[in-house]
């Protein structure tokens, strides 16, 4: 197990306030109340709202900018107020204060959501272009209002969207966040080499990098072990999560879950075909990868589930956390000084949250808190690919600098558009390091790589194909534990086929994975942006300069335009399969450097 001396960084909020009990902190709390009450009352005031179509007046230009500006700003201090709280509830869901006022936000944010539906019929029964001919805040917001615009013919009528709105909150959202406190509170006892020790699920997770594989095999174990004992709350969840998503889907007129999820993200059908077309073409290569990775770990087939995250026999066993502050700024600076400089930003301004610990959520995220300010949660375990997730991290709170003069209607950001930095960021890192590795070295490094590119193309496959089934049975009735687990080991056989040992395929990922609870289909985008990532570090190798003119107006941009016009600018065509193949192609060389150099081994 990896042993670590040093002390891992806490992010603090105490410059925005104190503490809950604070007076700035019950001012912003009850400011955001209000927010909601006064914002409904001007949406009824110049009665936004559907409408038959008719010309558009001038006074149809002051109510626009009038509730544009008002949203923009109810917005922008109710995000602030659910950032401050979420911060600790993801880093300790035993604080039930926070829980409350989580809570507490989330009926104000109910009755925000109705009237952006409200918005998006009164912009679609007007029409986007003649609304900016008579308001300036319209034609600042063309992108994000014409998407509202298409929304429109997929809401329900004004009193449905609200009632649902409200009902959500004790439904999709309240099993969400049960789902998260059972994850960030569920420990088990992990039969150690050094002997028997009690571990939260973010720690034990953590262990299947560990360079010990008695330890990782211990770790894994113990795993399937705790899992069990949460499945049945976990079941009742997913299934009330996805049974409602399946009934609101239908009222709002969606053909099928996949479609709403294309739409959100701002992603046509044609381009995610053509994206799932070449990822099943590469799905033997990645197996090729695995039966490689599978004997240097001295397995004779297939890479067994417990070594899927194993760091080479030959790898450092641990990295500290400042040599991995430091690969990450080194990397970040080979692009610009900014990037390079917002590593000690983050730092020095405590915007992270490092390690492991009870209470704490799994996983890692960043989310925009105060200006251009960020605060990003990791579970760092002293591994490469915790260095890695932490520049993939930080990648986002680069977007969100350069998302920060933008409004909160520009910052709605598509999950598949999300990526775009971090996956870059990412990119950089594992590019800047085989520039100058060679050997065992550059081998440790392209496994790395790989392990995140099967996680993100064949594990987020499987995700997608499970989640595909789960609507589909939810449709007729719910789903019961075993159920759950056979249709996870089906799609984990149907991704990765013989790459993986089957028999210690993991049938409870369903449980472990919190995307399931909080969105739907919230992972092709990951291989979307992922991919996409690819395509604009090679378009920066090209010509670096160039790139760079364009590339952090493009990140300010995710939020106002579509993928296939983001994708233009740099001139991809992301509706064809060529594009995706081509990126793809990016990893087919790295697998074959992997295998020539595991041979030679």
């Amino acid at each position: 197990m990896k042993e670590t001396t040093e002390a891992l960084p806490r992010w603090s909020v105490a410059d925005v306030h104190e503490s809950f009990d604070s007076r700035s902190f019950i001012d912003a709390l009850e400011q955001v109340g209000a927010d909601s009450t006064r914002l409904a009352a001007l949406f009824d005031q110049h009665d936004i709202r559907r409408c038959e179509a008719r010309p558009v007046t001038a006074a149809d230009g002051v109510a626009a900018d009038a509730v544009i500006r008002a949203v923009n700003d109810t917005e922008l201090r109710t995000d602030l107020v659910g950032a401050y709280v979420y911060a600790t509830v993801t880093t300790d869901s035993f604080n039930e204060t926070a829980q409350g006022l989580l809570s507490e936000l989330e009926v104000c944010e109910s009755q925000q959501r109705p009237l952006l539906s409200r918005l998006a019929e009164w912009v679609s029964s007007l029409g986007v272009e003649a609304l900016a001919e008579v308001s300036t805040e319209v034609a600042e917001h063309r992108g994000p209002l014409t998407f509202l615009a298409a929304r429109a013919d997929h809401q329900m009528a004004e009193a449905e969207e609200g009632l649902y709105s409200e009902l959500s909150t004790t439904g999709s959202s309240a099993w969400s966040r049960l789902h998260e406190d059972i994850g960030s509170q569920l420990t088990e006892v992990v039969e150690l080499p050094t002997g028997a020790e009690t571990l939260p699920m973010a720690a034990i997770r953590g262990l299947a990098t560990d360079a010990d594989p008695e330890v990782r095999r211990a770790a894994y174990d113990a795993e399937l072990r705790a899992w069990p004992t949460v499945a049945l709350a976990c079941a009742a969840a997913l299934n009330s999560v996805k049974g409602e998503a399946n009934i609101v889907n239908r009222r709002r007129g969606w053909n099928s879950p996949i479609e709403a999820s294309l739409f959100a993200n701002n992603v046509s059908r044609a381009t995610f075909d053509s994206m799932q077309a070449a990822v099943d073409a590469s799905l033997p290569d990645f197996r090729r990868w695995m039966h490689a990775k599978a004997a240097l770990h001295g397995h004779a087939g297939a890479l067994p589930w417990y070594d899927l995250f194993a760091p080479l026999p030959f790898a450092p066993s641990a990295i500290s956390w400042a040599d991995g502050l430091d690969i990450v700024r080194g990397a970040f600076a080979s692009y610009s000084p900014r990037l390079g400089g917002l590593v000690d930003r983050a730092v020095d301004g405590q915007w992270i949250d490092a390690g492991p610990r009870d209470g704490k959520r799994g996983g890692a995220f960043c989310m925009p808190f105060v200006d251009d300010r960020s605060l990003v949660f990791l579970n760092w375990n002293g591994s490469v690919d915790s260095a890695q997730t932490t520049a993939h991290e930080l990648g986002h709170a680069y977007h969100n600098t350069q998302l920060a003069h933008r409004t909160a209607l520009q910052r709605r950001m598509p999950m598949a558009l999300a990526e775009t930095a971090s996956i870059f960021c990412e990119t950089l890192v594992v590019e800047e390091g085989l520039l100058h590795l060679t050997g065992r070295d550059r081998l440790a490094l392209l496994d790395v790589n790989l392990l995140g590119a099967v996680q993100t193309v064949v594990d987020i496959r499987s995700r997608w194909i499970f989640e595909t089934e789960v609507f589909a049975r939810r449709q007729r009735r719910t789903i019961g534990v075993s159920e759950f687990n056979e249709m996870m080991l089906s799609a984990q056989a149907d991704a990765y086929g013989d790459g993986l040992d089957q028999a210690t395929a993991h049938p409870y990922m369903w449980a472990v994975k919190p995307h399931y609870y909080a969105s739907h289909f919230y992972n092709w985008p990951y291989t979307y942006g992922f991919l996409f990532g690819l395509g604009l570090y090679a378009k920066y190798r090209e010509d670096p300069q160039r790139f760079q003119l364009s590339y952090d107006d493009v990140l300010s941009r995710a939020g106002m335009n579509t993928a296939e016009e983001l994708g233009a600018v740099f001139g991809f065509d992301v509706s064809a399969e060529a594009f995706w193949t081509a990126s793809l192609d990016v990893l087919r060389g790295h697998i074959d450097q992997y295998t020539a150099l595991a041979a030679a081994m």
